[in-house]
């Protein structure tokens, strides 16, 4: 059922300050400004890549303004596309998911999921525009991956024999990645149990419970986006280069709303989500085109 991960919804306490970094770290722009009444808040959409933010703030008691107060704003929900809106409710309906319908959306009870708020729009099509391709990642912390892994192919009707296995000793966790349309793209929802509580990911289950942690995007030139970075003095950390440049690099939440958010090259998440050769011949074609090899 599910298309794309389609846009991510971060809550703030100031809008302005808010679209401010979009602009300058992912050069997004923004589409509408609007309420959503069943958040309770204003929302600004913006669109970077081909993909959706939805920067959200509380405008009265409500879900995000229970967020906000909470932990002080960050990564809210993260969204999804499908061709038929009406269908992916007659789907969800039948199989007992609970969801609201509003502003042309569906929004998913919080308890049909592990802690991910989660809003279902109709796919559309967009010209790339800013610094980045696309978001394809979301990352779900969670107490039991099988069980997550099992629910989520239920309720967005995915195929879990296309799903891949992935442990992380670096960041403490093994889980699966739900990929929702492979080899074709790398979409999905990364559900991701802890191993080791002693690390970042650990700490943040430990205060959190089942929640949304973070969120990828792909990028062509990985090094321009540090550039941006270093013009706003933002802290990040490189993570990974090979034989063509600056491979992979992580945005410390500090840097960007309260959110961590992964960066890494066009096709390099191959190296861990399935077909590592793939990801190993773009990584040699962009180093001959750029004359290291």
């Amino acid at each position: 059922m599910l298309k794309r991960v389609d846009r991510v919804q971060i809550a703030v306490g100031e809008r302005d300050v808010a679209e401010r970094v979009l602009v300058e770290i992912f050069g997004a722009e923004v589409l509408r400004r609007d309420e959503v009444a069943h958040l309770v808040a204003s929302r600004t959409t913006m669109q970077a890549g081909t993909s959706l933010v939805e920067i959200l703030m509380p405008e009265g008691a409500g879900p995000v303004a229970d967020f906000v107060n909470r932990w002080g704003g960050g990564l809210f929900g993260a969204g999804f596309s499908v061709a038929d809106l009406e269908q992916a409710a007659a789907y969800l309906g039948e199989n007992g998911i609970h969801f609201t319908r509003a502003s042309g959306q569906l929004f998913l009870d919080r308890a049909a999921t592990f802690g991910l708020n989660a809003v279902i729009s109709v796919n559309h099509e967009r010209a790339p525009l800013g610094a980045i391709k696309w978001i394809y990642e979301v990352t779900n912390v969670v107490g039991d991956w099988r069980a997550a892994a099992d629910r989520y192919a239920k309720i967005f009707a995915l195929d879990s024999s296309k799903f891949c296995p992935i442990t992380s000793k670096d960041f403490g966790y093994t889980g699966t990645l739900t990929l929702f349309d492979p080899p074709a793209r790398l979409d999905r929802v990364e559900i991701a149990q802890i191993t080791d509580y002693n690390g970042a990911m650990g700490r943040f289950h430990q205060k959190r419970g089942d929640s949304l942690y973070m969120f990828f995007v792909e990028a062509d030139d990985v090094e321009a986006l540090a550039k941006r970075l270093d013009a706003r003095k933002a802290r990040y950390a490189a993570w990974r280069s090979d034989e063509a440049g600056l491979a992979e690099l992580f945005i410390h939440p500090s840097a960007f709303l309260g959110v961590l958010v992964g960066v890494s090259r066009t096709e390099q998440a191959w190296l861990w989500s399935g077909d590592p050769e793939r990801a190993r011949r773009a990584s040699e074609r962009l180093a001959r085109r750029k004359g290291f090899g």
